[in-house]
């Protein structure tokens, strides 16, 4: 055995890790680091993943201060003292967590909970970390001692590299992170978003769980090969991860009957079992074929995700509204669409709204068909909702990220604007949703040349607004065309408004086009949502309904 074993139980760990021959590990390229990490190239021996772990960890830029091992030995024994450390109750950030014992042996299971309460005394500003513990224990089975143990976790919650996202600490930090999950999920796992929808009250609550299912229910044999990955590449990885386990959730579960009154306690028991149908580098490679965002991307949607909850004032834990029933049926009236197809419009849409309810802003019914009442009842806000029935009972609609008032930016011209947020769908005769191009097909976005400043794909008139280039907007918003090389601005044509029509996706056809009148309409395939067409190509608007976002819990 090597010197990085004295908390293993080597009849629970698997064999074969400590069988291979160690090499040591030589190169400091990051994308060949990374390589590495994903074929599990130090996975083969335990002394070599101890020692790239080690190294890995020490290269973590850090706090100035940041606790060592000498701090560890100095403050253990006043913590701890002689009491059982299984005894000692645990800090009320871990949030009643599990904490693993993976291949522990007593010791090491003992050693987890003394690092957890030594941790709390150095980092009062932890306020909610659920992962902790799982980390702790992991990295126990590669330190020689508990000192070096907390030393190494100090560094990963001490990280000051604002790129560089680790451990969430607060509950605001980890609460948009399962609002970023549950958004990643709806766009890129939708058969498993729609099986969520359909069999759980409280969608956001079983994505709450994601991080449980890494930190807590997978074995160690997967965990610590998420890891191998998670220290080079940094959090994105888990995303990945956990998008793949639904994937196979799904695909292992679907048409079957649940195993348990909750879906929660299937997915965790799926988690356990995962070995079951799964290998860890079958897991992997299914987490790096999914085509996600990029890091700035993921990091915008997050940061729009955590303003969403500062301005609702949830930023500690407390007993969640059932989003679900954010369309209540007592006081939900549309002359369009059912209340059980206004909740699956509503599980379509991001997170940070699916907390509000809906409000109508304005119906043709009760405002007239006039473009301007149109405009006038719908600018300030944002998002909205825009629902259509025609005179064949076509039913179809467009979830638009902009304020309406952002038309006048262009001039007289007939300008696009919005986000790639924005999507297109359908609900009668049959369902169907068209998201941005882009999502499903991100090698769109760097092939080519620069983007085209004007395209005139519906008059000599028409022109998409040039954004501007200051790349110090860090805060321009999540999914802005501005963000991604796109050979053509066709792909980026989400919305635009004049006088004289409404324009919804664009570049070859509109997926929506509506006369002055709120009268008649067309619609087609376009580049932009790569749709087919909405409803009849030549309709009639018998009804037309725009829906705002209230915010419930400011009143």
């Amino acid at each position: 055995m090597d010197e990085y074993s004295c908390f293993v139980d080597w009849d629970k760990m698997d064999v074969t890790v400590q069988s291979q021959d160690a090499k040591d590990l030589t190169c400091t390229e990051f994308q060949e680091l990374k390589q590495l990490a994903r074929q599990g190239y130090w996975a083969k021996n335990h002394s070599l993943r101890a020692k790239v772990y080690h190294k890995l960890i020490s290269n973590i830029p850090c706090r100035t201060v940041t606790p060592d091992a000498n701090v560890y030995r100095d403050i253990v024994v006043k913590i701890v003292g002689k009491r059982n450390s299984n005894a000692l109750p645990l800090p009320e950030f871990v949030d009643d967590s599990l904490v693993p014992t993976y291949c522990l042996n007593a010791e090491g299971i003992g050693a987890v909970r003394k690092i957890i309460l030594c941790i709390a005394n150095q980092f009062p500003d932890i306020s909610f970390c659920p992962a902790l513990p799982s980390v702790i224990a992991l990295l126990l089975h590669y330190s020689k001692d508990e000192a070096e143990c907390f030393e190494q976790v100090c560094r990963i919650l001490a990280c000051n590299d604002p790129s560089k996202r680790l451990i969430d600490q607060t509950f605001l930090a980890f609460e948009s992170s399962c609002m970023t999950f549950g958004d990643l999920v709806n766009k890129y796992c939708q058969a498993a978003h729609k099986l969520m929808v359909a069999v759980s009250e409280d969608v956001l609550e079983v994505y709450s769980d994601w991080q449980r299912w890494l930190f807590g229910e997978l074995p160690m044999v997967y965990i610590a090969r998420v890891f191998d990955v998670f220290l080079v590449e940094g959090y994105k990885v888990l995303y990945r991860v956990a998008l793949a386990i639904l994937k196979f959730f799904h695909k292992v579960r679907a048409g079957q009957p649940m195993e348990s009154d909750s879906i929660q306690q299937d997915i965790r028991a799926f988690v356990r079992d995962i070995a079951k149908s799964v290998s860890p580098e079958r897991l992997l490679e299914k987490a790096f074929a999914i085509r996600l965002f990029s890091r700035k991307e993921i990091q915008l949607l997050q940061m729009a995700n955590e303003k969403a909850l500062q301005q609702k004032g949830i930023t500690v834990k407390q007993k969640r509204q059932n989003v679900h029933l954010a369309v209540h049926a007592e006081n939900f009236k549309s002359e369009i669409v059912s209340v059980k197809e206004m909740r699956d419009i509503w599980s379509w849409i991001p997170e940070r709204f699916a907390l509000c309810q809906p409000l109508l802003l304005f119906t043709t019914l009760e405002h007239g068909c006039s473009l301007s009442r149109f405009y006038s009842h719908s600018e300030g806000h944002e998002p909205t909702l825009l629902l259509i029935k025609t005179t064949a009972k076509e039913v179809c609609g467009a979830y638009l990220s902009t304020d309406w008032s952002e038309r006048r930016r262009g001039g007289n011209k007939l300008s696009f604007f919005g986000t790639g947020e924005c999507f297109v769908f359908r609900l009668q005769p049959e369902v169907e949703r068209y998201e941005w191009v882009i999502i499903k097909h991100p090698e769109l976005a760097t092939s080519g040349s620069e983007p085209e400043n004007h395209v005139s794909p519906a008059s000599s008139t028409l022109s998409s607004r040039s954004l501007p280039s200051d790349p110090s907007d860090r805060l321009s918003p999540f999914l802005s065309a501005r963000h991604f090389n796109l050979p053509s601005k066709t792909a980026s044509m989400f919305m635009a408004g004049s006088s004289e029509c409404i324009i919804i996706g664009g570049g070859d056809g509109q997926a929506l086009y509506l006369d002055a009148d709120l009268n008649h309409g067309r619609t087609s395939h376009c580049n932009t949502f790569n749709n087919q067409p909405l409803c009849s190509e030549s309709f009639q608007i018998s009804v037309l309904e725009v829906w705002g976002f209230r915010d419930t819990m400011n009143g």
